[in-house]
């Protein structure tokens, strides 16, 4: 075959996201029943509820990605006696989405949204997830609101869960808030425009940091991972850049996973049985301590996430330029998480890579079916109404998150490696700076450090081991198997 970049060009990355999305499992095409569903809520509305309080005068605000259209939830804070109360606003997805409806169905058939890189399937159709139900900039919507108070500890000392009609009054991108609160770039249009809003961000940010500290003392993992986001150019090339953690996404990530803890208390409490999702202990956790021996730390022989945390901020201040490869290391070797039904009263299984016990997905209904799930427990439990779902119905769906979840990861893996290959294709020959990435039977893989794009040397990989630095040269592309080959150069 050959791979002159006109060949790449005509690679059609979107007709092979269809293709690896059946082959895993996955149904990109709605059923009839759906549109006939669509067709109904367009002509019928829900309702507002007349429980919903009035809280469309607050200053909230959503942080996503550049190009998100999804978006799920939206956040306020305010000072109180002792600390701050922050405001979570969870999209109302159940309001058009009953269970058991068409569109139900679909969504636990397929339990996540994929995003491929080149198109993304979503979960519930486009109609509600990018529009009626996404939480837009000025657009009044019902919202689910949870409400959590964080005491000058960082301790969550009440929680609350109400419904409410809310408006966005500011839809802002991670990449230029996190770069403007870490004082590295300008404030973003919107923020600059708007003391109050600018005020509202600073105070965010300050509450997360305070809820991360806590967290990292009991023992979370400080876990840096870069993942590549493939950015389409005009000319249709495709270039290929690095999506890291900054304060904006830290700042979202410290919020959900206070409200979820939140939520799994509450419903816990309440004797609510529920879905978490939970890292069991690590999978390969002699793995871990002999790659922390390899840099001079002993690490008990028990899994235990104080320590590993400790050793990996450590290493962080020591070699920043490895952390991402080592942090990219023990995620793999901790494994993946899974979701399982949790029963009330029962002991917590606890999610290691978080150091929370309480751990639960509830923050993100339009692209995960879990979270869909919770909102009509925390429904039920607002009501005073028994669950909506048996344990067994629980348990169930939960085996099904974990299933598809697998599944995703495989379909966003091999579309990134597509995506890298069609972007590299017009650079053979080219050298780049890398980083061995894996040695293994199969071979030795390397990483280019500009852009990030994983490979395998075919030649000539002999005496190097992972960590290494290596000048590669391109050789050859392969989009459709998602093949790069480099070699020494």
């Amino acid at each position: 075959m050959g791979h002159s970049g006109n060949h790449a060009h005509s690679f059609d990355l979107s007709a092979a996201a269809r293709r690896t999305m059946i082959e895993h499992g996955f149904e990109p095409d709605y059923p009839p029943a759906i549109e006939q569903q669509l067709e109904q809520l367009r002509e019928h509305p829900p309702q507002a509820s007349a429980t919903a309080r009035d809280l469309r005068g607050l200053l909230w605000s959503s942080i996503d990605n550049d190009t998100s259209r999804d978006l799920d939830q939206i956040e306020y804070a305010e000072p109180v006696a002792g600390g701050h109360r922050v405001l979570i606003g969870i999209a109302d997805v159940d309001a058009y989405v009953p269970k058991g409806s068409p569109i139900d169905q679909h969504a636990l058939r397929e339990t996540t949204t994929v995003y491929t890189g080149v198109e993304n399937f979503g979960m519930l159709p486009n109609e509600l997830s990018t529009g009626t139900t996404s939480l837009l900039e000025d657009q009044e919507r019902a919202a689910v609101v949870i409400e959590f108070t964080v005491d000058a500890q960082a301790q969550i000392t009440a929680s609350d869960v109400y419904r409410a009609r809310v408006v966005n009054q500011g839809q802002l991108a991670y990449r230029s808030v996190g770069a403007w609160l870490a004082g590295e770039g300008a404030a973003p249009t919107k923020v600059a425009a708007s003391a109050e809003l600018e005020q509202q961000l600073r105070m965010q940010n300050g509450i997360a940091q305070r809820l991360r500290g806590q967290r990292f003392n009991h023992g979370a993992l400080n876990l840096l991972t870069l993942e590549t986001q493939p950015i389409r150019v005009s000319d249709g090339s495709i270039e290929i850049e690095a999506e890291e953690k900054n304060n904006a996404t830290q700042l979202i990530e410290d919020f959900m996973i206070a409200a979820n803890g939140a939520v799994a208390r509450m419903l816990d409490t309440k004797g609510y049985a529920s879905i978490r999702r939970v890292v069991k202990t690590p999978k390969r956790w002699d793995r871990i301590v002999e790659l922390a021996a390899q840099k001079g730390t002993k690490l008990p022989a028990d899994p235990d996430p104080k320590p590993l945390h400790d050793f990996l901020c450590a290493q962080q201040a020591k070699d920043p330029e490895h952390f991402p490869d080592l942090s990219l290391a023990v995620i793999k070797l901790l494994g993946p998480g899974e979701y399982v039904l949790e029963r009330p009263g029962a002991p917590a299984q606890g999610h290691f890579g978080l150091a929370v016990e309480h751990y639960t997905h509830s923050t993100a209904p339009n692209r995960r079916y879990a979270d869909l799930v919770m909102q009509r427990l925390l429904k039920a439990m607002m009501a005073g109404q028994q669950s909506p779902y048996s344990d067994d119905e629980l348990a169930q769906v939960a085996a099904q998150c974990t299933r598809m979840e697998d599944a995703e990861r495989k379909v966003s893996r091999e579309m990134q490696k597509r995506i890298a290959a069609v972007a590299m294709s017009g650079r053979i020959g080219q050298n780049f700076d890398a980083i061995v990435t894996g040695v293994n039977e199969h071979g030795t893989f390397v990483r280019t450090l500009q852009p990030h794009v994983e490979g395998m040397l075919v030649h000539d990989g002999k005496g190097i081991d992972v960590g290494d630095r290596v000048r590669v040269k391109l050789v050859r592309t392969d989009p459709e198997r998602g093949y790069i080959d480099f070699a020494r150069s």
